[in-house]
């Protein structure tokens, strides 16, 4: 099946529409999530306010999608989905002390809701959301804070995560925007921007060293941190004829992550056949040795910009 197709399939079916500005729609599918559906003159979008999950995004001069969401996808309740830009807060990867705690955060597995939604000067989108302390957020984060997520949806698309710390005491993070982008083919791409950085090898337990070259792969998986890193990167990608450019503020580490054919075995939520070798993550985050430190009555915004233009 090609695999933009399937993506769309895959897309929840929604209903009972409510119109909230004249580009954004909010909707409900079947089993009681609900979706923005955004449909302006520059792009069109799909955000789960169940972790303020940006689903999908494609600006209209583009033919195929920029982000990349699996086929076998999980739409449902308190479960993460697979694709698009999963938001990871306050911890990046597994908990440091408890395993029961949500992997990569609770934050994408939260209910968020709708604060403002307007247009910019340029004519895009932008939409403020912010999450919902549950009492399993409280479970798992015991002291006061706020968490904002501004989305901006036009030629370009732009997040914004901010985090305040309401408490008394300083509090530390990691963090990410774990986004999946959609490529040709994983051995069509390149990846530029971090040659001379030092990187943290997840497979090799954390080992060490320096990236010498651009990014290629090879269909076996890749797992990298690159520490204090906070400099622009791009997905050449010859295959569809573009560069995706991303840039970021308030991260200094970029992890880049596919999972490889023998571990995406392992994956029900991956896709079907060879569908994970369409995908990319280049991850805007905090993390390791970059992990942020907010002090009382303090914010931190960790920003990403997509762009797209083509070879």
């Amino acid at each position: 099946m090609n695999t933009e197709l399937a993506m769309l399939d895959n897309m929840p079916v929604t209903k009972k529409r409510l119109k909230l500005h004249p580009y954004v729609n909010q909707a409900q599918d079947d089993s009681g999530l609900q979706y923005l559906e955004i449909d302006n003159p520059l792009a069109t979008a799909k955000i789960a306010l169940q972790g303020a999950h940006v689903i999908a995004w494609q600006p209209k001069f583009l033919s195929a999608p920029v982000l990349w969401t699996s086929s076998n996808a999980r739409f449902t309740k308190g479960r993460s989905i697979r694709g698009g830009v999963p938001i990871c807060w306050p911890w990046f990867g597994n908990h440091p002390t408890d395993s029961t705690f949500c992997p990569h955060g609770f934050a994408r597995v939260i209910p968020w809701r709708v604060m403002d939604v307007d247009a910019t000067p340029t004519g895009a989108t932008r939409i403020t959301l912010i999450m919902q302390v549950t009492d399993e957020a409280k479970r798992q984060l015991s002291y006061p804070y706020e968490l904002s997520l501004v989305i901006t949806i036009g030629r370009r698309f732009r997040v914004e995560l901010a985090t305040t710390n309401h408490a008394e005491h300083p509090f530390v993070i990691s963090e990410a925007l774990h986004t999946y982008f959609n490529v040709s083919d994983i051995g069509n791409i390149e990846i530029t921007g971090l040659q001379d950085y030092v990187y943290a090898d997840k497979r090799l337990k954390y080992e060490r060293n320096v990236e010498h070259n651009a990014l290629t792969f090879d269909g076996g998986e890749y797992d990298r941190v690159y520490i204090d890193h906070s400099s622009d990167c791009a997905i050449h990608d010859e295959g569809y004829n573009r560069i995706i450019h991303v840039s970021k503020s308030g991260s200094s580490t970029t992890v880049v992550w596919n999972p490889g054919e023998e571990k995406v075995a392992q994956m029900s939520d991956m896709g079907t056949g060879d569908e994970w070798r369409k995908s990319i993550c280049v991850e805007t985050t905090n993390a390791l040795d970059n992990m942020v430190v907010i002090n009382p009555g303090r914010k931190h915004v960790l920003s990403a910009e997509y762009s797209v233009e083509t070879m």
